[in-house]
């Protein structure tokens, strides 16, 4: 997250220049996404630093939600991005004005190009091993400021041979557009995540494809597990069903099996088991009224 920090600086610094160099208001967007790239980072790292925090007296599981305050954050900051550029556009889209020196400002607006795509690659492999949605979403972010920086180089490098600037402000509204796209899925993201979204499907598969080898004994009922996820942290919550006659530490003993398993299939992951015994339901017979003489 550190090399997120100082990737988006050095982006949004080049931008800037490029910005400034040749007078470009696509460019110039460009430069204020890259300033939400900071934000967010910094964003980021806290809630990193936060969600790392074990349990503690008020927070019996953990804090690993606080990566979906970054994410909400990271929303907002796209809205306000968005909308300076927008208003930026329709300005210049009224009153437009030559790209000037586009050679050495598409030069550096493509340096910060490269640099957010490689950086983004790091940090999406890295989000994945370590299973930080706050590291995921930095890393798309900045490959998708990769394709709106793309598309900017396109329309400068059009204008700069056509001579059309009013390709300029609508290159910048399109990128507008598009960082209003990715702010709805970071904010739908982190309203998800706080609302105790269900695992994946595959971790859920994962963990049905535990409990079913103890299904298969015929010894043992277990109902279909719960889930949710929080961060990193991902929970699971068991019924489990067992003869009635069996001891009390045969069925924890049970329980403790199943945990392990579920901890090698999913690491870190903290299951939660309720044992019942497992009789079978029958109605209580009907006595049959005497009628008084």
């Amino acid at each position: 997250m550190l090399l997120s920090v100082a990737t988006a600086l050095a982006t949004m610094l080049l931008k800037v220049a490029a910005a400034w160099i040749t007078g470009s208001v696509g460019l110039l967007s460009d430069a204020l996404e890259s300033g939400v790239n900071l934000v967010a980072a910094l964003v980021g790292l806290a809630a990193l630093r936060l969600a790392a925090k074990p349990a503690d007296a008020n927070h019996d599981f953990g804090h690993g939600k606080a990566e979906y305050l970054s994410a909400a954050v990271e929303g907002t900051m796209v809205f306000a991005a968005a909308a300076a550029i927008l208003w930026t556009s329709v300005e210049r889209l009224l009153s437009p004005q030559p790209v000037t020196e586009a050679g050495l400002g598409l030069v550096l607006a493509s340096a910060s190009s490269l640099l957010n795509l490689v950086v983004g690659l790091v940090l999406i492999r890295q989000g994945r091993a370590h299973r930080s949605i706050t590291l995921v979403a930095d890393g798309k972010h900045l490959l998708t400021d990769v394709w709106t920086s793309v598309g900017v180089l396109i329309g400068v490098a059009l204008v700069a041979v056509s001579g059309w600037t009013v390709l300029d402000p609508i290159v910048a509204i399109l990128v507008a557009l598009n960082i209003l796209r990715i702010g709805l899925g970071l904010v739908r993201q982190a309203v998800v995540g706080m609302l105790d979204a269900v695992l994946p499907p595959e971790d859920v598969a994962a963990v049905n494809a535990v409990l079913d080898r103890y299904r298969e004994s015929g010894t043992v009922t277990i109902l279909p597990p719960r889930t949710r996820e929080s961060g990193r942290q991902r929970f699971v919550y068991l019924v489990v069903r067992v003869p009635g006659d069996w001891t009390v530490r045969a069925g924890h003993d049970l329980l403790d099996r199943i945990e392990a398993d579920l901890a090698e299939a999913l690491p870190g992951v903290v299951v939660f088991t309720h044992l019942e015994p497992d009789r079978a339901v029958r109605p209580t017979p009907r006595v049959p009224r005497r009628d008084r003489a």
